[in-house]
């Protein structure tokens, strides 16, 4: 169980979930805007105090991670918690509805030691719309640095709007769900309770009650809360460095995909696979089973 003293940490992110909503309740009496934004979209800095170290352990510890291998450093995977607030605001103006966003997918790119000692500068920015007529993907670019080096962790975001009707003249498409590869290696498995969404939104400020409030996400379409999917990236770099590399972090770069909600309670694995050209890794239920989230990973030294 996380303390609900860490809510008290999460102010840039309560901040933005509430003025997501006063937007979003504007949105319903004025409309959606018309158009975009001229693109890219201004870069918004923000200067954030130094995380207080409890609450970089105990977040450590509810993605699986050893707070030891972090002594005096940052996980790049803890970049939510701080740049929610700012990559937040970049949507300002675009023509979708705010409460409609989803998260489809983010690419993080760890350059270097991030200190937990100094302020963070943090750099967000909306790079590009790319809309198909039916849904739109929003691309979000949010770096974290420090004085003297401003680009220390790169986060590229992909949160995805739904919001177009299929065509009923038209056949509907033979959707094709992925799964765990059958030749993959299963390196852990995870038991995931019922709380995890409210626990996670304790740590990072990201109160969406799609992840904690069992009726709301019943409402959206689930069948019962899900994980936030940065709960499952980050699950799943501590799980490499935890099975492959003793709990050492040489993962440098990882780029995933969110396919399916994970939904809470849930009991599912960590799974790789090696190729001379790709490491791959996925979080599912099972060899040939359901796939909640694929990626790709590359450690320190490779491109």
């Amino acid at each position: 169980m996380v303390s609900n003293r860490h809510i008290l940490r999460q102010g840039s992110a309560l901040g933005a979930l509430g003025r997501t909503a006063l937007q979003a309740a504007m949105q319903k009496v004025q409309g959606v805007p018309k158009t975009a934004p001229p693109l890219p979209g201004p870069e918004l800095t923000s200067v954030v105090a130094p995380r207080p170290r409890d609450l970089v352990d105990a977040y450590l510890r509810n993605v699986g991670g050893n707070p030891k291998a972090y002594a005096g450093r940052l996980p790049g995977h803890m970049f939510p918690q701080w740049g929610f607030g700012p990559a937040a605001r970049t949507l300002d103006g675009i023509p979708y509805a705010l409460m409609s966003v989803v998260n489809g997918g983010c690419r993080l790119e760890v350059r270097g030691e991030l200190p937990d000692d100094v302020p963070l500068t943090v750099t967000a920015q909306l790079m590009d719309i790319e809309d198909d007529g039916r849904k739109a993907i929003l691309r979000q670019r949010v770096v974290t640095g420090v004085e003297g080096n401003p680009e220390i962790i790169v986060a590229h975001m992909d949160p995805i709007v739904i919001y177009g009707k299929r065509d009923k003249s038209q056949p509907r498409p033979k959707k094709v769900m992925p799964t765990v590869p059958q030749d993959a290696h299963e390196l852990a498995r995870w038991r995931i309770s019922r709380s995890a969404g409210l626990d996670f939104a304790r740590l990072t400020g990201d109160f969406n009650p799609i992840h904690w409030v069992p009726s709301y996400a019943r409402m959206n379409g689930f069948k019962s809360t899900i994980l936030h999917g940065f709960g499952t990236m980050a699950r799943a770099i501590e799980g490499l460095h935890k099975a492959q590399f003793a709990g050492a972090t040489p993962v440098r770069g990882f780029d995933c995909r969110f396919t399916r909600p994970l939904t809470l309670p849930a009991d599912v694995g960590l799974y790789v696979r090696q190729t001379d050209a790709l490491r791959e890794v996925w979080v599912g239920n099972a060899l040939g089973g359901e796939c909640f989230m694929s990626g790709t990973y590359t450690l320190e030294g490779e491109s």
